[in-house]
């Protein structure tokens, strides 16, 4: 199928391929994200733990709405998703956000959710980099999910301490406040 979206972003000199690769890449660690944000929530217990649980959970569906919101760009842009799971999970842009050794470790759980927010923000800049003033669409889709990223980092930075992130919580779980209007219900 050759479809004048991708042809228009090819024209203004986007290599199509390799974005639809970033994607995919992007919305493999979505979907890892969801899966290893599901175990690390779980394993937040304990007066230090609970209090971090709501917004593991905000960013955990968050992530899964990233999800859902790219995979329609990938296909527009004629790329689709690998047929078997175990290679989409492998091919992720950041890497898994594993447990860690000690799971009632709530700092270290917190440093790994850190980590994985900062990958995405590396991820997602560099989709709109490349997608700025070239492909609107994608760029607006890789703005809306940066910004969640970028507050998902600030709350969990803040945590650690690292000062106050001016971000307050979500008024529901999974809003996904700036990519919900990439969704369809």
């Amino acid at each position: 199928m050759s479809l004048v979206s991708r042809q228009m972003v090819e024209k203004a000199g986007v290599n199509v391929d390799e974005l639809v690769e970033l994607l995919v890449r992007n919305a493999a660690a979505e979907l890892t994200t969801f899966y290893y944000y599901t175990i690390l929530r779980v394993n937040l217990i304990g007066m230090e733990g609970e209090g971090l649980k709501l917004i593991t959970e905000d960013a955990r569906i968050e992530d899964r709405n990233h999800f859902e919101a790219l995979v329609p760009r990938i296909y527009e842009l004629g790329g689709k998703l690998p047929d078997d799971m175990k290679k989409f999970h492998d091919c992720s842009a950041c890497p898994p956000a594993n447990l860690p050794k000690d799971p009632t470790d709530v700092k270290a759980i917190l440093k790994i959710l850190l980590k994985a927010e900062q990958c995405a923000v590396r991820g997602y800049t560099h989709i709109c980099n490349i997608t700025f003033g070239k492909d609107h669409r994608t760029y607006d889709l890789a703005l809306a999910i940066l910004h969640e990223e970028i507050e998902h980092e600030a709350w969990f930075a803040e945590f650690l301490a690292q000062g106050p992130s001016g971000h307050f919580a979500r008024n529901t779980v999974g809003e996904s406040p700036f990519v919900s209007k990439f969704l369809h219900p």
